[in-house]
């Protein structure tokens, strides 16, 4: 395990995301119309799980895993859902690692970790699945 989040799904910060990310479909800022089409409240964007980044210590797991933050980017991010969030979800992420590979670069040996996070809710059920491929530069 590499580290564990948890967040609330809140009614505006679903809406605020939903502006900030141009969604129009009004299942994302509508309880009636999210209702209407099944949902038990207002759908969270489907980016949205990105916002546990903001309750995780970006620092604290870039050092346990033992990369120089000045030299990692993000490689690629991909969620897999089973059910969409909703507003009043309460969720806990658990990351783990899954891969840690190298691979040959133009300036060195680029690091490779592909680390994948499940997102459950209050009963312990899978909503979202993230994988995330993390690149560590060579040192120069």
């Amino acid at each position: 395990m590499v580290d564990v989040v948890s967040f609330d799904v809140e009614r505006g910060k679903v809406r605020e995301f939903a502006r900030s990310t141009f969604a129009v479909d009004p299942v994302y800022t509508d309880r009636g119309a999210a209702v209407a089409r099944g949902h038990v409240d207002v759908v969270a964007t489907p980016t949205y799980a990105v916002v546990s980044l903001h309750f995780r210590n970006q620092r604290e797991w870039v050092a346990q895993l033992g990369l120089n933050i000045e030299r990692v980017v993000v490689g690629s991010v991909r969620w897999t859902y089973r059910r969409p969030m909703v507003v009043g979800d309460v969720i806990v992420g658990t990351r783990r690692l899954v891969k840690d590979e190298r691979k040959p670069g133009s300036g060195g040996d680029l690091r490779v970790l592909t680390l994948e996070t499940d997102f459950v809710d209050a009963t312990g059920q899978v909503v979202v699945t993230e994988e995330n491929v993390v690149i560590e530069r060579p040192s120069t």
